[in-house]
């Protein structure tokens, strides 16, 4: 027996694609079109249908990048196709090979009921089944013209992501304006022949139902009249109806689909888009559900819900109907899919807490699992959050983009840096749009890793972003592969019912302890470099804005500002998207991101100052409010008194050149070119800097990865390293040192200080970057002998190792902190703070006087300039500030990082401010003071042990209060209350490495 299967295979191929295909609409009748272009933006439904369009032909070219066209389409049905169904075929000028990134469209009833959405590969707008024949036909689309700003070959340069800089050419043709009857009968047959086709091709060569299916394709494309396929297509089926009714193996891997469209929240197109995006997929899938009674969909990111809630009522109507019936499921819990590794710890908390919120008040509804499938990379704390906010499992798939090792399960509890474990799946489909293709359910069978102790996984089915989600198409597919010999079994499930089977079959999977590193994707720790420092500068200006409006609300009755607070969360959250916040975006989402930030900071601003006065009184003494965890200065965290600053410093010259910074703690030696060549720290004795090594050294490299521009840094960036050494003008005044550097097109302007009574040498670096596809790091080579470094994540820090065993260590190239890395031998250490970066790498090197003893390097990522998708990424002025902190152990660089990012703020008044709580401990760190969301007044207090080790503290309560309680992070009471103990007004607290605690005091 010889092979025939890629005879059949090509037959097939062709026979698909010239006769039957087409033949599923066999007769059409051209739609009349007229047109009117929105001006400018976006316009309200009503003024779209209201407007009076001009007649338009198919062929010709419209829409600027980045507008709006209301097309209308009347039509009559002809008589004679009574007792048929009809379709009006809608094509945009789509390019189906890619279902999402271009042009779509939402269809209206003239009374501007929404229909479905168009996308490339939904075209179709269901007339009638059966028509009476004669039906006046009147649509109007609501279609986008957005430029296709990724192609086949993605990363070119364009201007095309900015409105105001992508012109005005028209970017699609009209391709198809017909109504067409729909011949049931050959779409089945289109469909039975995929799914046995691809089925087939996945099955080995020997196989017996292989051949099998082989010998029913045969007989079913001689069945066909290719001359009469629509009236062959009925017979044709039956030749295949035994093959497709032969069920599964018992053994078959099962496979739990979920409708699924993944939607960024914005990327190639601006936030506003994405509002019509979402608005375009929901109108899909409610239409869809109404037609498919087994299909379940399911949408993440609360986000995407309450815009749909806020600009189109009329879609909400439908999506609220469609979660009742049980059938459109809110998953996810998140205010958007956010990035994991840049939040800090309040705002991934606050994720949770906005995300499972608004489904809990809209619809009662509480999410258990986090739904991450694009991110990328996870945060060692996050398993942790997962579970304070009531959650229990994760799923993602972006660990299967990884280029140099694959992630050993599916299956499997992911261990935090508490020790929280989270019940965590990969869909070994390898993909969050799955299209019920058959390599996709044999790959996802085949690379399932938990074999023999697992069979089940997740298949998220459906195009996202401008794909519009499932099609009928898959509905149909997952039907026939409901129970087919050969397959792995699919059935419509929700992420509920899969991790409840999957955890029941699997109760005790394998563990994977810390974080979970995308080995990809590095460079977005620092690509859009303003967008980052938005972030960052709006977090901490949240926990002052909370933190003082919840004391003077307590001292001085001043009304807190809930509403506000809870709009800004929510707008911080919305741009920790996994491509805003990364950088990954086109220009118009920086660029507005930038104006955003401003804008939030103006108004946190305006609430800080105007609760700090009420706080303040009347008076003429300058006080000085400390917001961070930690006393400083003689001020108490939370509180604002008079301060003391004790101790000065003194600036000499350097022999040999350059300048020395003393201080009585630290002596810092400048070198005539600027560099930090000795950070001597007095008290113990002790060098930080690496001998003949100089620090504060700024450092270039080529930066043109493989793929990705934005997103990656590839390793090879290291062989070619320029040293920004020189410099054009040194001047030192008091306690301060300004260096001058000019490179290429750029100029660099740094001050370096040490301040009275402080152990850190801060450096404020002002860049004036002009760079194109260049790299800039901040070294400083540490004499320093570490294994492993600490970096902060989320309520505490991750360790990595500083070396490069294993293929795993030497694919963290590129890493992530929060404020510091932290670098120790047995007592000492030294820690790099900072207020607004991410990026970092640290590297071992052999000392230069001799094989004994390592040289420590940690190097801060400062700046990229990718080209794509955003041609002008990061040019212009940059400030950013960096201290080196010799003699520091874990604690001194957690406080030191607070201290960076919270500076103090002095206010002229009469009263000194106690704070609402405090703590005994340094590593008990409050990391937020507020007033609890429901509006009752209650104060809410969280803190977890920041240094890694157990802590014993009191806690004391500088207000009255009738009881406290231990909550979740949504402030409700919690099943695991720790150990915390009421002794009046004080709390006595013991806490594991790391743990988080919400509290919640009743107020008196």
């Amino acid at each position: 027996m010889h092979d025939d299967r890629s005879l059949v295979e090509a037959r097939l191929k062709r026979v698909l694609e010239e006769r039957i295909r087409p033949a599923v609409y066999p007769e059409s009748v051209p739609l009349e079109v007229a047109v009117w272009h929105a001006p400018d933006e976006p316009v309200p439904v009503a003024e779209g249908l209201a407007a009076t369009p001009e007649p338009i032909e198919v062929g010709a070219r419209w829409g600027a990048p980045w507008g709006t066209s209301w097309f209308r389409v009347t039509g009559t049905v002809p008589q004679e196709w009574a007792g048929k169904t009809v379709e009006a075929l809608l094509d945009l000028g789509f390019d189906e090979n890619m279902p999402g990134f271009q042009c779509e469209g939402l269809v209206y009833r003239p009374d501007g009921t929404p229909v479905k959405g168009l996308n490339p590969r939904n075209q179709w707008v269901r007339i009638g089944a059966p028509v009476a024949g004669g039906e006046e036909v009147r649509l109007y689309v609501e279609a986008a013209s957005n430029p296709v700003v990724m192609d086949y070959h993605p990363f070119v340069p364009t201007q095309l992501g900015d409105k105001e800089t992508a012109g005005s050419e028209p970017q699609y043709t009209l391709t198809r304006m017909d109504l067409a009857v729909l011949d049931e009968n050959v779409w089945q047959l289109v469909l039975d022949l995929e799914v046995v086709g691809e089925l087939m091709a996945e099955l080995p060569v020997d196989s017996a139902r292989r051949w099998d299916l082989l010998r029913a394709v045969e007989k079913t494309l001689d069945t066909v009249d290719l001359q009469d396929v629509n009236g062959t297509a009925e017979q044709a089926r039956s030749q295949l109806a035994a093959v497709l009714s032969t069920p599964a193996v018992p053994s078959a891997h099962r496979i739990s689909a979920i409708g699924h469209a993944h939607i960024d929240s914005a990327w190639l197109w601006p936030l506003r888009e994405t509002v019509r995006k979402v608005a375009r997929t929901t109108s899909n899938m409610t239409a869809l559900l109404e037609d498919e009674p087994d299909f379940i969909f399911a949408m993440s990111q609360a986000q995407q819900w309450a815009w749909v809630k806020e600009h189109r009522p009329e879609v909400w109507a439908r999506v609220k109907k469609a979660v009742a019936d049980g059938r459109f499921v809110p998953a996810g819990g998140m205010w958007v899919e956010s990035d994991t590794n840049m939040p800090g710890s309040e705002a991934m908390a606050r994720q949770f807490v906005h995300g499972k919120r608004f489904f809990l008040d809209e619809f009662g509804i509480e999410n258990e699992e986090a739904w991450l499938p694009d991110t990328f990379g996870f945060a060692a704390g996050l398993p942790q959050i997962i579970k304070a906010a009531g959650s229990k499992w994760l799923l993602t798939q972006k660990i299967s983009w990884s280029q140099t090792n694959k992630f050993p399960h599916h299956t499997f509890r992911w261990e935090g840096i508490d020790g929280t474990r989270i019940f965590t799946h990969f869909p070994p489909v390898d993909t969050y749009n799955c299209s019920m293709q058959g390599r996709e359910i044999a790959h996802a069978a085949r690379n399932f890793k938990d074999k023999g102790v697992a069979r089940h996984s997740l298949a998220p089915t459906g195009w996202g972003d401008g794909g519009g989600g499932t099609t009928r198409e898959m509905v149909a597919k997952a039907a026939r592969l409901r129970d087919l010999e050969g397959s792995a079994t699919v059935a419509w499930e929700t992420p509920k019912e899969f991790f409840e089977k999957a955890e029941a079959e699997y109760p005790e999977p394998p563990v994977w302890v810390g974080e979970l590193y995308l080995e990809l994707h590095r460079a977005t720790l620092t690509s859009q470099a303003r967008t980052k420092q938005g972030n960052r500068r709006s977090e901490h200006l949240l926990r002052e804005a909370e933190l003082w409006a919840a004391t003077a609300a307590v001292r001085a009755g001043f009304p807190y500002p809930y509403e506000d607070l809870d709009r800004i969360w929510k707008t911080v959250l919305l741009h920790q998207f996994h491509d805003i916040l990364p950088g990954s975006s086109i220009a118009w989402v920086h660029r507005e991101a930038r104006k955003t930030y401003e804008g939030l900071a103006v108004e946190l601003t305006g609430i800080i100052d105007a609760a700090q006065r009420a706080l303040a009184g009347e008076g003429t003494r300058e006080l000085v409010f400390n917001s961070a965890p930690h006393s400083r200065d003689g001020v108490l965290a939370g509180g604002a008194q008079v301060p003391a600053v004790e101790g000065e410093s003194a600036l000499a010259s350097r022999v040999g050149g350059g300048h020395v910074l003393e201080n009585g703690l630290l002596r810092i030696e400048i070198d005539a070119r600027g560099l930090v060549v000795s950070a001597y720290d007095i008290e113990a004795d002790r060098e930080t800097i690496a001998p003949g090594r100089a620090a504060n050294l700024l450092q270039l490299h080529p930066d043109f990865p493989n793929m990705w521009d934005a997103w990656d840094v590839d390793e090879f960036y290291r062989n070619t390293v320029t040293d920004l050494a020189d410099a054009e003008e040194i001047v030192a005044d008091g306690n301060t040192v300004r260096i001058v550097r000019s490179f290429g097109a750029s100029r660099v302007t740094q001050l370096l200080s040490l301040a009275p009574g402080e152990r850190r040498l801060l450096i404020d670096t002002e860049v004036d970057w002009h760079e194109t596809e260049k790299f800039l790091k901040l070294a400083f080579p540490l004499d320093v002998h570490a294994e492993r470094y600490a970096s902060e994540t989320q309520f505490g820090h991750f360790h990595r190792p500083t070396h490069t065993n294993t293929s795993w260590e030497a694919a963290k190239f590129e890493a992530c902190n929060h404020r510091f890395v932290h670098l120790e031998e047995p007592g000492w250490g030294v820690a790099v703070v900072n207020d607004s970066t991410y990026g970092h790498d640290v590297t071992r090197t052999v000392r230069t006087d001799g094989d004994r003893g390592t040289t420590t390097t940690v190097r801060v990522s400062l700046l990229r300039a990718p080209r794509f998708p955003d041609p002008e990424t990061d040019q212009g002025v940059h400030r950013f500030r960096h201290a080196l902190v010799p003699g520091a152990g874990i604690g001194d660089a957690v406080r030191e990082g607070w201290r960076i990012n919270l500076p103090e703020r002095r206010v002229t008044g009469g009263q000194e401010v106690a704070p609402l709580v405090s703590v005994d401990r340094d590593s008990v760190v409050v990391t937020a003071v507020k007033l609890a969301d429901d509006g009752s007044g209650d104060v809410v207090v969280r803190f977890h042990e920041a240094h890694g080790g157990r802590a014993r503290a009191t806690l004391t309560v500088g207000f009255s209060f009738d009881s406290v309680e231990v909550t979740d992070l949504l402030e409700r009471p919690s099943a695991d209350a720790g150990e915390v103990t009421r002794e009046g007004e004080q709390l006595a607290l013991r806490l594991r490495p790391f743990e988080l605690v919400t509290l919640r005091f009743r107020r008196a």
